[in-house]
């Protein structure tokens, strides 16, 4: 009776680093692969040890990062903790038309701008359960010096302060928990009435409709 849009949604996640939004995409992408689609975003930052070159990012040079900007091959792009990261334009409205979800992962700045483009995108931030979680986190890590462990922590900090800007917020302090919590706001999303393209009747709705419209069935068979 009601056929909706086909159009996949785009769907935005940004939080602090150590938050664990990484973790969270890939159990969402796990829990279907077959229609939803992670875009890679650029970096020039170095590549770390558990790095998987195309899979985690895609790794390029500060030259050449700037000279892709100039080449107008991003959708979005910020500058970072002094590295570069944005996003390519290259399949995200393919893949959206085909009725394909396009997860992003990416900072505030480039969630900001994200939204100016596409104002239908699902904006979710994910939060850590506490600063001193926050900070267990990052040193568990083990691949930041203190300097930077500190540098990511007030920028986290920053970062907090602007969840107001999204449309939902997510606690990660338990993770299937938090990827729940995901997945509800992304079915949820799905049955917003903007999302309606039609609403149609089919034969024996059609038959029904026309006798309730017929003046004599109604005298005869409903007392008013």
């Amino acid at each position: 009776m009601i056929k909706q849009k086909e159009r996949g949604s785009l769907i935005v996640i940004s939080a602090p680093s150590g938050a664990g939004k990484g973790s969270i995409i890939s159990k969402l992408l796990a829990n279907d692969s077959k229609n939803r689609w992670l875009s890679i975003s650029t970096t020039s930052r170095p590549i770390r040890s558990n790095d998987i070159p195309g899979v985690t990012y895609n790794f390029v040079s500060e030259d050449e990062f700037k000279k892709k900007i100039k080449e107008d091959y991003f959708l979005e792009y910020t500058n970072y903790s002094g590295n570069y990261y944005g996003t390519p334009k290259t399949n995200i409205s393919d893949k959206l038309n085909n009725g394909i979800d396009v997860i992003l992962e990416i900072e505030i700045e480039g969630a900001n701008n994200v939204k100016k483009i596409f104002p239908e995108a699902i904006c979710i931030f994910i939060m850590p359960p506490s600063l001193k979680e926050l900070i267990r986190r990052l040193k568990k890590r083990g691949t930041d010096t203190n300097e930077k462990i500190i540098e990511r922590f007030k920028k986290a900090y920053q970062e907090i302060n602007e969840v107001t800007k999204y449309n939902y917020v997510v606690v990660n302090d338990d993770l299937d928990i938090a990827t729940a919590k995901v997945e509800a706001i992304i079915k949820a999303e799905k049955c917003r009435v903007d999302r309606i393209e039609e609403v149609f009747l089919d034969t024996k709705e059609e038959e029904i409709h026309e006798l309730l419209m017929d003046e004599e069935f109604i005298n005869e068979n409903i007392n008013l």
